[in-house]
């Protein structure tokens, strides 16, 4: 029995989380998402009057806008450093980093920088106030704390002076995570915060981070790889552990399983797809292009790339490479208007959309792409290799 190391008989942690008595929070709904965004973003307006004290409640509220809009953790929000701030190459950004501390790492955020627009420059700024100008107004805000802060805090970013009687009293303090979820219980007080069973709403820095990712993973068009990278984790992590699957994702599962079940009662699985001079077709017969006769089936080559029944695998990138090239081949052989109007959009649509999609989404690789794109134009398709016919619009 091998005890260590990669090749180890046994994990070293066989059962994670086995003894976890209470499952985490989801990730905040739409409504709910919008709902503590517009209260936490109203209640920390006073942070911008300078007559207004600093209190644990305006920082908590300033940090969970913060890690609503940076899904970070909760330990290398409160530990942030007054330093958190840096310059990016790119105009108009800046760079957030932050401490790991279990990972021994630095983690970087990328913000919008502050806008020159005058909107933004008020003394009191609207809600859309971005998060850079946020913190670097608690930093502004908390600079002559962190002199007389004791020596362990001097750095440290959410710096307020204590307003507990006795000895207490003035002490500057930072933010914890007992002040913090005392500030979000008086939150959703004060604004009503309900979820979807009329239940006060719960809200915690881990759930902020859950809805960022969701978030981010809803806006990249289900994206693992780069949802994974923006919150700071493999993509194993971040679909174990963050990633809630929504109301499409069920859909399509869903109506894959009943093709399947259909499939292997019918006995006729893979047999779903039927296979085109240019790719695979859903539907040859009542296709978006077909000619929808009895009997007449589709034969609109020149549409499957624009048709919604169209369907391409790394398997078929020969078929349509060969494509791509017979079509090119036809410049030289027509009228330029008359190439630009049936023709054109053609090699356009397939390295714009087809292939760059393919590849965004990892259905296939960018060697695989040069591989067959080089293998087309020297060894095309038998299907494109002859000219048949001598004007290709005959399959249109």
């Amino acid at each position: 029995m091998v005890t260590a190391g990669d090749a180890a008989t046994f994990p070293r942690n066989p059962y994670p989380n086995g003894n976890r008595k209470a499952k985490g929070q989801d990730h905040l709904p739409k409504e709910q998402r919008q709902a503590f965004a517009a209260a936490v973003k109203d209640a920390v307006m006073p942070i911008w009057q300078d007559d207004i004290p600093l209190t644990s409640e305006l920082l908590s509220y300033a940090l969970l806008i913060v890690a609503l809009h940076t899904g970070r953790n909760s330990t290398a929000l409160l530990e942030m450093r007054r330093d958190c701030l840096r310059d990016h190459p790119k105009d108009g950004n800046t760079f957030l980093v932050l401490w790991k501390r279990r990972g021994h790492n630095t983690s970087k955020v990328i913000l919008r920088a502050e806008s020159t627009h005058t909107h933004l420059l008020e003394s009191m700024p609207t809600i859309k106030t971005n998060v850079e100008r946020l913190i670097r107004r608690v930093l502004n805000r908390t600079e002559c704390l962190g002199v007389s802060a004791p020596d362990d805090l001097r750095e440290r970013t959410w710096l307020y002076q204590s307003r507990a009687h006795g000895d207490q009293l003035g002490k500057i303090q930072a933010l914890s995570e007992n002040s913090v979820e005392r500030s979000i219980c008086k939150l959703v007080a004060n604004y009503r915060l309900m979820d979807s069973n009329g239940q006060p709403l719960r809200i915690n820095i881990s759930r902020l981070r859950k809805t960022f990712a969701n978030r981010i993973f809803e806006l990249l068009d289900s994206d693992l790889a780069a949802t994974a990278i923006a919150l700071g984790n493999s993509p194993r992590v971040a679909g174990q552990h963050y990633l809630i699957p929504n109301e499409s994702t069920k859909r399509d599962w869903r109506f894959m399983g009943e093709i399947l079940v259909k499939e292997l009662l019918s006995r006729t699985i893979g047999a779903t797809y039927h296979g085109t001079p240019v790719g695979h077709c859903s539907d040859l017969i009542n296709g978006q292009y077909a000619p929808k006769r009895e009997g007449a089936t589709c034969i609109n080559f020149l549409n499957c790339i624009r048709c919604r029944h169209y369907v391409l695998t790394g398997d078929d990138l020969h078929k349509l490479f060969s494509f791509y090239f017979r079509v090119l081949s036809e410049r030289t052989r027509m009228d330029k208007r008359r190439w630009a109007r049936d023709y054109a959009h053609i090699p356009r649509l397939i390295d714009n959309y087809i292939v760059a999609e393919g590849v965004k989404r990892g259905i296939f690789t960018l060697k695989a792409v040069e591989v067959e794109r080089e293998r087309a134009r020297t060894e095309p398709h038998r299907f494109w290799s002859f000219d048949v016919v001598s004007d290709i619009g005959v399959f249109g």
